[in-house]
C-alpha cells in the first residue's frame, strides 16, 4: 500500500486500555512497514486507559465518528471557484480548462455567493447589454492583453463609447462625463477631448501612442488610459468580458453539500434534485470546490485495521462501506464478513497486545519504551494483571519481557492503573454500564453485557435499585432481551451481578446461583469473554 493512503486503525466502539493500546501500538509497527496507519477511538478513553496513556506519555488517538464513506473522500474538482472581483472571461477560462460548465463564486472569504455556467455568459453575450462596464482596472489589461499607460482607479465603471464616427460628428453629437469608458484608436481629436470631459477610462486601440501633450492633460484630469494591441473591433467585441463575474452572477437554484455528508445520503439528495453539479462546502461554508454527480462512485472507500473486536456491533458505524484491510483479535469470530481475502489474527490469548507483541517479533521491528508500556498496560488490563482464567503461559512471557523494556514492575503498575480506572464518582449510571459494554446475539436474542473493575463495591450498593431500573428501561428501549453489569472486585478476585428481569432464571442456572438476588456474588468468576459469556450461551442455547 502506497504511504499517502490513509490506515485507520481501531478497536470497538466501547475502548478499553487493550483495545487502545493495541490501535496505537500497531499502527505504530504498521508506519514502521511503510504504512499510513492512524489510530483512532470510537469513543472517550476510560479513566484506566487515560492513566496509561499519561504514565507513557503518549497522546490519545484521533476520534473516529464512523467510517462511512463521506463528499470529502470522493475525488470531486477541489480549488474550483472564481471570486467575485475575478472578470467573466476568467471564470470561463478556468471552465474550459476543467471541462465543467459551472463555477462556484465566492467573496474574500471564500463563502459562496452563487454559481455561474458558460450558459450564463453565453447569455451575456448575446444580451446586448454592451454600454455596461463594471470591471477592475487590472482585469481590464489581462483580458485585452493591454498595456497600463495610467492608473487613478483601481475600480472602473460606467457606460461604454466605441468611436465609430468621424471625429467632428463624434465630438459634436457625443457628450462625454466622468461615467464613460472610452474606446478609441488614432483619432487624437476625440482623445483630447475625452481627456478635457474627464472620462472614467480611455482603451486606445491597434498599439496607437498618446501624444504627450495629450498625456500631460490626463495626468492634470486623473483619467485612466490603457492601449492594447487589438483593433478597435477586436476589443469592443470582447470589452464586457471585462466586468466582474458578480455582475452576471445567479445565486438561485444552487444547492450545496457539505463535506462531511455521507455518501448515501447525497446522493438521496441528488437523485431528488438531479442536478449536474454541486458546490462542496468546508469549515465556516467556504467553498472548497464542485463535485460533479456523474462522477459519483464508491472507489474512496476508508482502509480500516480492527483490532480487539470482529464484529459489526461493536465496530464503527458505516464499516460495511470500508476496506477491511487486517484484524487482530483474541475472542470468539464474530459476524464480519469480507469480499476479498484478508489478514486474520486471532489466538486464544488474553489481550490483543499479545499478538501484536508477536507480530513486532515477526516483523524485526525493535518496540520503544512507550510503545512497550501501552502493550503491557493492554494485557495486564484485558488479565486482571495476570489472574483471570483468559491468561495463557503466552501473556505471562510477553509481559515479563514487555515490562523489562517499559521499565516498570507490572504487579505495581497494574495495580495502581486498574485502581485509577475504578472510581465510579461523577459519573452517571449509563455512563458505568457502557464502560466496557458488549452486544452478543444468542439464539436469536439480542443482550447486553457490561462489566466494571472496583475496589470499593459500597459505590453500587447504595444505588442497586437505581441500576436495576435503568437496565429494565434499557432493554425495553433499545430491544435487549436482557442486560447484566457485572462488578468485578479486583481485591476479592471474584465479581457482584446486576440483572434486568429476564435474565434472573438464566444467570440462576447457568452460574447455579441457589438465592439469586441483585448483587449476587460470583466467586472466582472475573472474564466476560472466558466464563460469563460461555456460561450464559450454553443455558441460552
Amino acid at each position: 500500500m502506497r504511504k499517502k493512503e490513509k490506515v485507520y486503525v481501531f478497536g470497538h466502539r466501547n475502548p478499553d486500555t487493550d483495545s487502545v493500546s493495541a490501535a496505537i501500538s500497531l499502527a505504530y509497527l504498521k508506519n514502521k512497514q511503510g504504512i499510513n496507519a492512524i489510530p483512532a477511538v470510537l469513543s472517550s478513553v476510560n479513566l484506566e486507559t487515560k492513566y496509561a496513556l499519561d504514565y507513557f506519555e503518549e497522546k490519545e488517538p484521533i476520534f473516529l465518528n464512523d467510517v462511512k464513506i463521506k463528499v470529502k473522500d470522493l475525488k470531486y474538482t477541489k480549488n474550483y471557484t472564481i471570486h467575485e472581483a475575478d472578470s467573466i472571461y476568467s471564470s470561463y477560462y478556468k471552465m474550459e480548462k476543467a471541462g465543467i460548465s459551472k463555477i462556484p463564486v465566492v467573496n474574500k472569504d471564500k463563502k459562496m455567493l452563487g454559481i455561474v455556467s458558460m450558459k450564463d455568459i453565453a447569455k451575456e453575450q448575446f444580451s446586448c447589454d454592451y454600454d455596461r462596464v463594471d470591471a477592475l482596472y487590472n482585469n481590464i489589461i489581462n483580458v485585452i492583453d493591454g498595456n497600463s499607460i495610467l492608473k487613478y482607479d483601481d475600480v472602473i465603471q460606467g457606460n461604454l463609447i466605441v468611436a465609430g464616427f468621424r471625429s467632428a460628428t463624434f465630438i459634436e453629437e457625443v457628450n462625454l462625463g466622468s461615467d464613460n469608458v472610452l474606446i478609441v484608436g488614432d483619432r487624437h481629436s476625440i482623445i483630447e477631448y475625452a481627456i478635457e470631459s474627464k472620462v472614467k477610462l480611455i482603451v486606445i486601440t491597434g498599439n496607437h501612442q498618446i501624444k504627450n501633450e495629450h498625456l500631460k492633460l490626463a495626468r492634470k484630469n486623473k483619467v485612466n488610459i490603457i492601449t492594447t494591441s487589438l483593433s478597435t473591433l477586436q476589443t469592443s467585441k470582447i470589452f464586457n468580458l471585462c466586468n466582474c463575474v458578480k455582475s452576471i452572477i445567479r445565486d438561485n437554484s444552487v444547492l450545496c453539500i457539505d463535506e462531511n455528508e455521507d455518501l448515501n445520503e447525497f446522493i438521496k439528495i441528488a437523485n431528488k434534485t438531479r442536478y449536474s453539479y454541486y458546490p462542496v462546502l468546508g469549515k465556516n461554508e467556504q467553498c472548497l470546490g464542485i463535485l460533479r454527480f456523474s462522477d459519483v462512485g464508491y472507489g474512496n472507500k476508508k482502509n480500516v485495521i480492527l483490532v480487539d473486536h470482529n464484529s459489526y456491533e461493536q465496530s464503527a458505524i458505516g464499516l460495511e462501506e470500508a476496506n477491511i484491510l487486517e484484524i487482530i483479535d483474541h475472542h470468539n469470530i464474530g459476524s464480519i464478513g469480507t469480499n476479498m481475502p484478508i489478514a486474520f489474527r486471532n489466538m486464544p490469548v488474553g489481550s490483543t497486545n499479545t499478538i501484536i507483541y508477536m507480530l513486532y517479533k515477526e516483523a524485526g521491528v525493535t518496540i520503544p519504551k512507550h510503545i512497550a508500556g501501552l502493550m503491557l498496560s493492554g494485557i495486564l488490563s484485558d488479565t486482571l494483571i495476570l489472574t483471570s482464567p483468559t491468561t495463557t503461559d503466552i501473556d505471562i512471557d510477553v509481559v515479563k519481557k514487555l515490562s523489562k523494556i517499559a521499565k516498570v514492575d507490572y504487579k505495581k503498575y497494574g495495580f495502581d492503573m486498574i485502581k485509577a480506572g475504578t472510581s465510579l464518582k461523577g459519573k452517571t449510571l449509563e455512563e458505568i454500564l457502557y464502560t466496557d459494554f458488549k452486544t452478543y446475539t444468542v439464539d436469536n436474542k439480542r443482550i447486553g453485557l457490561g462489566q466494571i473493575m472496583t475496589t470499593n463495591i459500597e459505590e453500587v450498593e447504595d444505588r442497586v435499585d437505581e441500576y436495576v431500573s435503568m437496565l429494565d428501561k434499557l432493554c425495553e428501549e433499545n430491544d435487549y432481551y436482557f442486560i447484566n453489569l457485572y462488578v468485578t472486585d479486583i481485591l476479592k478476585n471474584g465479581t457482584y451481578v446486576l440483572y434486568s428481569k429476564n435474565a434472573q432464571s438464566i444467570l440462576k442456572s447457568a452460574f447455579n446461583i441457589k438465592d439469586i438476588h441483585q448483587l449476587s456474588y460470583l466467586d472466582k468468576i472475573i472474564s466476560r469473554k472466558k466464563q460469563i459469556l460461555p456460561a450464559i450461551m450454553n443455558e441460552m442455547q
